[in-house]
């Protein structure tokens, strides 16, 4: 194989078992379903050429989520911080 040799990512097993029932629930948002996908196709030494031919997304994402998950842990990987600025309002029609 050319180029450099893949870090391997390496789930704790708390995390994995986490990922899995995530991915069995049949209400987990589908942004977060992808990043579990991804995390759990990219454990061990898998490419992330090979996990985002997989998974179907781009290999940037891919190796965005993996970073995100060796610096700052699963829930960071999994979930969006909040954004800043101001909330969105809802307003309610008084009619």
């Amino acid at each position: 194989m050319r180029g450099r040799k893949p870090h391997p990512l390496i789930l704790k097993k708390r995390d994995e078992r986490e990922l899995q029932q995530l991915l069995r629930r049949g209400n987990t948002p589908l942004r977060v379903a992808r990043r579990a996908r991804i995390l759990l196709a990219r454990s061990g030494t898998r490419r992330v050429d090979y996990v985002a031919d997989t998974v179907e997304q781009d290999r940037t994402t891919v190796w965005r989520v993996c970073e995100r998950y060796k610096s700052a842990g699963l829930q960071a990987a999994l979930y969006d911080a909040p954004r800043s600025g101001r909330p969105s309002v809802f307003f309610q029609d008084s009619t």
